[in-house]
């Protein structure tokens, strides 16, 4: 495993999680109350004994560097590290990245000069813990050039995804990205004989394959089908042509996977942490996932009521009422107040206003009900606010909140005054 060169896609702009990647890279934005979405594939890269890890970034990185200086930390008599690899100009090159392929190639040779036997790429923007040391194995026992991470998925999933048609051996044999055509819905549709071979479960109503966005490619192969080509994207057009002269395989992953790249999916994958029985279990002591070191005191709860929700450190909760939530890192909630079905972030910070300040306090102030919600880091929340989007509006922007598929979201450092109804 210490031959493999790990690269984390992190640059894309992140426009379908807008406000919360207005001041961030898509990779920085908080997840579970305490993480980053960054930490995830680095977690999972490093469980499987792979510390050579490049996070190639572009757009509002500044926070997700920081983010990764302060919390990757090797020993001195270790030869891992997490390096950042921004997008930049050259003498033969002046573009930015133009996609998920461009963004590999300009890359490549930052990559390729530690001599790797394999290269593993990892997505920046996806929830989920998997055996990336098993993912390698297989790759190496079937002789792949390429091997790609692949999920069930149904069929009214399936148009968001690229699509895999395996042989019985599990060699891909076709790939169609995004499909919304029946006529290539049907074709592409796991038989009986494809469901036996994977080697996991597979429902009823999990008819095709999805590619997970998470690939393992020998490196001369990369090489071939990267340099001196204008490819931009690996499920368009890297993928298909892989297909003509290379051993393809799929690597079927059973657990639970999620793409968060919009605000609902966002919203849903962190609420299904709070479950009793998650799909995804963050309390596993083998498969820690693992962030920035705090040294925080625990959250203190003053004549509370809570149910199924998750509470992170430094938090003080006083005299409210919290269900279906996660409250993040220093968050401060007041008295009266209702969050329900909501994430608040918390802050980067605890405050002490002065005596006779009339500014609002960073966190949730008193007699406010919070209601299907996002409240990012800092913010301040007024006295006697109800966020809940009675109306039912599903799309709205301003400067102080958004609405995306009825959700609200109040962006970092956002101020809504006392007495807001939204």
């Amino acid at each position: 495993m210490e031959k493999i060169v790990t690269a984390i896609l992190g640059g894309g702009q992140g426009s379908r999680l807008w406000p919360l990647t207005r001041d961030r890279a898509k990779p920085a934005v908080p997840v579970g109350g305490k993480f980053r979405l960054i930490d995830i594939p680095i977690s999972n890269s490093l469980h499987a004994g792979i510390d050579r890890i490049f996070v190639i970034t572009q757009f509002n990185s500044a926070s997700l560097h920081r983010h990764i200086a302060q919390t990757y930390r090797f020993s001195a008599f270790s030869n891992g590290f997490v390096n950042i690899l921004a997008a930049e100009q050259t003498l033969e090159r002046r573009d930015w990245f133009q996609g998920t392929a461009d963004a590999v190639r300009q890359t490549l040779p930052r990559l390729l000069e530690l001599d790797p036997e394999e290269i593993l790429i990892l997505s920046g923007d996806q929830l989920y813990l998997m055996d990336i040391s098993k993912f390698v194995r297989t790759h190496r026992e079937r002789g792949a050039d390429l091997t790609i991470a692949v999920k069930p998925v149904t069929r009214e999933e399936a148009s968001a995804f690229g699509i895999l048609r395996l042989d019985p051996s599990g060699r891909i044999v076709d790939f169609v990205e995004k499909p919304k055509e029946a006529a290539q819905l049907d074709a592409i549709a796991l038989d009986e004989q494809t469901r036996a071979a994977l080697g996991v479960p597979v429902a009823p109503e999990e008819c095709y394959l999805a590619s997970m966005g998470i690939y393992i490619f020998r490196p001369e192969v990369l090489r071939e089908l990267l340099v001196g080509t204008t490819t931009v994207d690996f499920g368009r057009e890297v993928i298909p042509q892989a297909l003509q002269n290379y051993r393809v395989f799929a690597f079927s992953h059973g657990g639970y996977w999620a793409d968060i790249g919009t605000i609902p999916s966002f919203h849903q994958a962190n609420l299904e942490l709070t479950l009793p029985l998650p799909p995804l279990n963050l309390y596993d002591p083998d498969l820690r996932i693992f962030t920035h070191p705090r040294f925080m005191p625990g959250i203190k709860v003053n004549d509370c009521s809570v149910r199924y929700s998750i509470l992170n450190e430094g938090s003080i909760l006083s005299g409210s009422h919290i269900a279906d939530s996660i409250i993040g890192i220093r968050s401060v909630v007041r008295h009266g107040s209702v969050i329900e079905r909501s994430i608040v972030m918390g802050a980067n910070t605890w405050e002490t206003l002065p005596e006779g300040s009339e500014q609002i306090p960073v966190g949730i102030g008193r007699d406010c009900t919070v209601r299907n919600a996002i409240i990012d880091f800092n913010a301040r929340i007024g006295d006697g606010c109800k966020l809940i989007n009675a109306e039912g509006v599903q799309h709205f922007d301003n400067e102080n909140y958004s609405i995306r598929e009825g959700i609200i979201v109040v962006p970092k450092n956002a101020v809504i005054p006392p007495g807001t109804i939204i």
